[in-house]
């Protein structure tokens, strides 16, 4: 398996902290969606952006690929050198068989269980001696779904690949489509099973089943809290303290809301029935307040400032000095 640049994919820097990282996946994630990308490959695209995200995100996979990728910057294994290893210009990594596989065995560690399960699913051919009892095997893929698909059941189209024996034994690939219902209010990591719609069996057995393990987008606006949604909403120092009516995105469209006078930074307002569907009702939209000081870019604006100061007698720190 050829070295992936997971920084690269999300055209981030290595340096880069978490809130750059999540604000990079779900601006690509969204792009490159396969229900609404127009891109050539998107779904391949949308795949490899997942896969960074899921290194990427986490501390632990994130440190153990940093040491993997900065060995290979490095050029310290010593196969490579030995063997005079290829170098690719767009990624700086070498990229032979014999370099790229501490890469692949770190990659399985992490994708191994969904791999291994299409694996046995693509490689193991069955026993010909009870062919006629053999069922087909069960595959496992992942589906990307937007929290906006999940407030009501829509039937989305889904392409994939069924891996079957020929009567010699040899193993094919057949594309099928289907196109499944997802249930409103499904939930991150939920699966859903396709009784009958995995690989074929041979002889008189049963097909096996397909199994579709959701993956819900982060959405470059709302945050999730169990069924609620949490959106950060700045507010400049004049709307916070007169009181303002802002116009709020939701889930399912814009709604109108007010801002009551002398509200602080950190204070929640609640919206109730604009969170996540869920089994026993709808949950809660709670919107964080966060007030944004504009930098003072001319003079009158200073002597505002000074004014507002002088005229407010506000200490925000009195409750020190008791």
């Amino acid at each position: 398996m050829e070295f992936k640049d997971f920084y690269l994919t999300l055209g981030v820097e290595p340096t880069a902290d978490d809130k750059t990282i999540k604000t990079a996946y779900r601006k690509l994630a969204r792009l490159f969606h396969p229900d609404v990308s127009k891109h050539a490959n998107a779904e391949e695209k949308f795949k490899e952006i997942a896969e960074a995200y899921e290194v990427l995100h986490n501390s632990e996979k994130r440190a153990e690929y940093d040491e993997l990728r900065l060995a290979r910057s490095r050029g310290f294994d010593s196969r490579n050198r030995q063997a005079g290893a290829e170098f690719n210009s767009n990624t700086g990594f070498n990229n032979t068989p014999e370099a790229d596989q501490d890469f692949a065995d770190f990659f399985n560690s992490i994708f191994g269980s969904q791999n291994a399960r299409n694996r046995q699913s693509r490689h193991q051919q069955p026993h010909h001696d009870d062919v006629n009892l053999h069922r087909g095997r069960d595959l496992e893929m992942e589906w990307p779904v937007m929290l906006e698909d999940t407030l009501a059941d829509t039937t989305k189209p889904i392409e994939f690949m069924i891996p079957h024996y020929d009567i010699q034994g040899q193993l094919h690939e057949t594309k099928k489509s289907l196109n499944i219902k997802i249930p409103a209010g499904v939930s991150d990591g939920e699966r859903i099973r396709l009784k009958g719609q995995g690989a074929p069996a041979q002889g008189a057995g049963v097909n096996g089943d397909l199994y579709l393990r959701i993956r819900l987008i982060p959405h470059p606006l709302f945050d999730i809290e169990g069924h609620n949604l949490i959106l950060a909403l700045p507010l400049a120092p004049w709307e916070a303290a007169l009181g303002a009516k802002i116009t709020l995105p939701t889930l399912s469209g814009k709604i109108n809301l007010t801002i009551p006078p002398n509200s602080q930074s950190g204070e929640r307002l609640r919206i109730k029935g604009k969170g996540l569907v869920h089994k026993h009702g709808t949950g809660d939209l709670f919107v964080a307040l966060k007030i944004v000081n504009p930098k003072i870019t001319n003079e009158d604006a200073k002597q505002l400032w000074s004014q507002l100061a002088k005229t407010a007698g506000f200490d925000p720190r009195a409750e020190w000095s008791n």
